[in-house]
């Protein structure tokens, strides 16, 4: 390195990551603290990842073994300068991690950051703070060195299309030996974080817990400690206030809503480790990442080792926190972290302690309950067809919609509680939307006899429902899947099971043959329901076959072939009574448009299009001309 200036290279920035900026410096959000917050996290970040390179690498940290943050306002320079002793970066490393943003639903994160009146708060929770940094900069310089490199380089850039890439003059290495130093070149109207007293304020609330040192560096040089930097999750219960638990929680998690639950507790005996978690209030915005992975952090001896231990299921992705274990080695691969008997033990405890206490919460504070529900109900319920040992506690803790009317939903121990005389199911239907549901006819019979349905929108529930379930000792039956019969409980209004209907089973017998023939192998089977009440037609899946929702999902997807419904009929309706004497009376021709009419019905009613739209509806005009042209002759 020679003492002239590099050359810099130019670099576009990724699209989203332009957009993303455009937003940041043309901001006119007033909560702009955060970007202090963002820097300081990524910092600790840092120098957490050197710490534990160093456990197999000592020599990265050897000179220099106290970690810490520094904050440096210059007045005069109109500078802040964010440094830290962490891992640093290499040329490469700059241009990918602040060139582009490498993570899924960036679309999402820029929609939502365009649309919410709070957008701001949304850069935490998806982890792109660093370009927050341009809503109180204009210009930004990165002076980054890795661990154990010779080369410093330096990322530049004003927020435009692009930055630029150089390799650091003697004099700016000399000032980064290892880690990263950004200087931000402050805008006028953000001249308040030149000021000691303002920088220490936003540590304080934002960034207390770091368990790295944040130093504010003063005129003179001298340093000043400005946060707590202790663990917090190591310290007693009764030290803590809750507004410390509020700060651990946005910091930890990167969040700025308030943690709905918190838990904090410590295991000693044969293994030691603490725990902090917090159930968040709003859900995060990685919540639906196909990767579907939890973001608890591990660390051991108060050395952070990954937030990828998958410390918790899937199904509990939106807890967040830290676990803390005084047993476990510093070198764990992630080879080991899966087959470590330990961690086993940890994962198991932390499951039954974090659904022990929604249990809890459900029990003794409904509202907070209801809003968590209402949150991550739909990801809670993934563990009902993933998790086989703990299904019936993940059933007691489901809370459904359902034909009992109410805004609040139901619990199944409030669906016992209000169980028919012989009734011994718990019956369910599952659709897209609540407003289909409530009108799909297979709800008649259910109806006309007060029986309780829930109703399932989530697309999960096409899932878990297909395996067998119960609860306490009452089975979970759908309406839309195999047999039903309503027929051992009582009527609502006794009247409604008069008819005077005088057709025979042998006679029903022949009208169901009559439409199977007449339909052929778009069905599986045409049978007489105990469905409905209203409606003439149903379709419905066999007992052992699919779901007819899970069969719509799957073949949304292309995956596998659907199998034929079972059409049931109303053998009481006028239309299949109509179907009846046309048949008698030999109308081949008037017996198959029936049939054909009835099962084009029941896929409309399904939410589904016929399988010939045209055919149905030149059916439909044929069958309403001929009855309008009978009603003209009766009145000539």
């Amino acid at each position: 390195m020679n003492g002239d200036t590099p050359a810099a290279q130019s670099h576009q920035f990724q699209a989203e990551v332009a957009e993303l900026l455009n937003l940041m410096v043309h901001s006119v959000y007033s909560e702009t603290d955060v970007f202090l917050r963002e820097l300081i996290s990524n910092a600790s970040d840092a120098c957490d990842k050197v710490r534990y390179e160093a456990i197999s690498r000592p020599e990265l940290m050897a000179g220099d073994e106290r970690l810490a943050i520094r904050l440096k306002p210059d007045a005069a320079a109109k500078t802040l300068t964010v440094a830290d002793n962490g891992i640093g970066m290499d040329r490469q490393e700059l241009i990918d991690n602040l060139g582009t943003v490498a993570r899924s639903g960036t679309k999402a994160f820029l929609k939502g950051l365009k649309d919410a009146k709070d957008g701001l708060g949304l850069i935490g929770q998806f982890g792109v703070g660093f370009y927050a940094a341009f809503m109180v900069a204009d210009r930004i310089e990165v002076t980054s060195r890795r661990a154990g490199a010779d080369e410093a380089w330096v990322w530049s850039s004003s927020g435009g299309a692009g930055f630029d890439v150089t390799e650091a003059t003697p004099e700016q290495a000399a000032r980064v030996p290892r880690g990263t130093e950004i200087v931000l070149h402050l805008k006028e109207d953000a001249a308040r974080y030149l000021q000691p007293y303002e920088l220490e304020r936003i540590v304080r609330t934002y960034s207390d817990h770091i368990l790295f040192p944040i130093e504010l560096i003063d005129e003179k040089g001298e340093a000043k400690q400005v946060n707590a930097a202790s663990a917090l999750w190591q310290r007693s219960k009764s030290e803590l206030k809750p507004e410390d638990y509020t700060q651990a929680y946005r910091s930890i998690a990167m969040a700025f809503d308030e943690p709905a639950l918190t838990l904090h507790y410590k295991v000693e005996g044969r293994q030691s480790y603490a725990v902090l978690l917090f159930v968040p209030t709003t859900p995060p915005f990685d919540l639906s990442d196909p990767a579907r992975k939890g973001r608890v952090k591990l660390y051991v001896r108060r050395v952070y080792i990954t937030d990828d231990a998958e410390l918790l299921p899937a199904y509990l992705r939106f807890v967040r926190g830290v676990v803390d274990s005084e047993d476990l080695p510093l070198n764990l691969s992630r080879e080991m972290l899966q087959n470590n008997p330990q961690v086993k033990q940890i994962r198991s405890g932390l499951v039954g302690r974090v659904l022990g206490e929604l249990e809890t919460a459900s029990t003794k504070d409904a509202e907070t309950y209801g809003k968590i529900w209402q949150a991550f109900g739909p990801v809670l319920k993934e563990g009902l067809y993933e998790d086989h040992e703990r299904r019936a506690q993940l059933l007691g803790l489901a809370r459904f919609a359902s034909t009992a009317g109410g805004e609040a939903p139901r619990s199944l121990k409030d669906y016992l509680a209000d169980l028919k005389p012989n009734q011994t199911e718990i019956y369910y239907l599952v659709g897209e939307s609540l407003d289909r549901l409530k009108s799909n006819p297979k709800l008649e019979a259910a109806r006309a006899r007060g029986v309780e349905v829930l109703l399932l929108t989530d697309p999960i529930d096409a899932f878990w429902t297909t395996m067998p379930q119960d609860f306490d000792g009452k089975p979970l039956k759908s309406l839309s899947q195999g047999d039903v019969d309503f027929g051992l409980i009582p009527l609502l209004d006794k009247e409604g099971d008069k008819t005077d209907d005088k057709a025979s089973a042998a006679d029903d017998e022949a009208v169901l043959k009559a439409v199977k023939d007449a339909l052929g192998e778009q069905v599986a089977e045409v049978r007489a329901s105990q469905r409905l009440t209203e409606s003439a037609s149903c379709l419905v899946a066999a007992a052992q076959g699919r779901d007819r929702e899970l069969e719509r999902l799957l073949a949304r997807q292309n995956r596998g072939g659907s199998s034929k419904p079972i059409l049931e009929l109303n053998m009481k309706h006028a239309l299949v009574r109509l179907l009846g004497a046309a048949k008698s009376a030999g109308h081949d021709q008037d017996v198959g448009d029936l049939a054909s009419l009835l099962l084009d019905q029941a896929h409309i009613l399904d939410g589904e299009i016929p399988a010939d739209p045209a055919a149905f509806t030149r059916r439909l005009n044929a069958f309403v001309v001929r009855s309008l042209e009978m009603v003209s002759s009766r009145t000539k």
